[in-house]
């Protein structure tokens, strides 16, 4: 079975996209909507998003509990935000290797903005079998492509509550 690569989903929020932007472009604060991520460290003492930030998230799901390190890779205030997933650990990431690309994009409408998160497997050297095999046993039946839709959706979901209430 040939995987899916890249998985997305967008949301209208009631916001204008510097605002969106400047609250998900803050790593430290992605913990109070993903159904995963439980906040995150910036390496360095700048706090506001640029390339080359690197910061080191804390995730968990089910009883699992990891720590990734990622690098910014675009950080364009109210267009996009973006950065890459490299190295994984249970208390530090000590595993180097390509993982993941998170992407924001944020685009003006009519209601506010539109935005629009992103998923990609960075894990090209790993053979479809293998990675679906792995990904089945990670995410109890699924694939990470539709496990991240879910993750994705839900979200799009809180943020939006969150900054609408807000």
């Amino acid at each position: 079975m040939t995987r899916t690569m890249s998985v997305s989903d967008s949301i209208v929020i009631e916001a204008a996209p510097p605002s969106v932007y400047a609250q998900l472009s803050d790593p430290t604060a992605m913990g109070r909507w993903s159904p995963e991520n439980r906040g995150a460290t910036v390496l360095g003492e700048r706090r506001e998003a640029y390339v080359g930030m690197v910061f080191e998230g804390r995730n968990k799901r089910g009883a699992m509990r990891w720590t990734t390190q990622c690098t910014v890779t675009a950080a364009d205030p109210g267009e996009r935000f973006a950065f890459r997933v490299h190295a994984i650990g249970a208390r530090r990431p000590r595993l180097p290797g390509s993982i993941a690309t998170w992407e924001y994009r944020f685009e003006a409408v009519d209601a506010g903005t539109r935005v629009t998160e992103i998923w990609t497997d960075d894990r090209r050297g790993w053979p479809d079998a293998l990675a679906n095999a792995f990904d089945r046993i990670a995410t109890r039946g699924h694939t990470f492509a539709d496990f991240q839709r879910g993750n994705i959706r839900t979200t799009l979901r809180r943020l939006k509550a969150a900054l609408e209430e807000g």
